[in-house]
């Protein structure tokens, strides 16, 4: 049995999970400031749960590659 995947940054072990997070944090953010600089944050509806589903998106993708379960 195998334990939870985990990648050593700085000493420390962090588990993909929580790095999955932060990146899926900042890409829902690299979103949001795209949107509002090309003009389309008063074009799309209901623009906080479209960031926030891209940073989703982006997550689990994170998470399947970190994993190899994406292939």
């Amino acid at each position: 049995m195998h334990g939870a995947p985990s990648y050593e940054i700085f000493g420390a072990y962090f588990p993909l999970s929580l790095i999955s997070g932060l990146v899926g944090f900042v890409a829902a953010l690299i979103a949001h400031r795209i949107f509002v600089s090309t003009g389309y944050a008063q074009v799309v509806p209901f623009q906080l749960f479209v960031c926030m589903a891209i940073g989703v998106m982006v997550a689990a993708l994170f998470w399947l590659a970190g994993t190899g379960h994406l292939l």
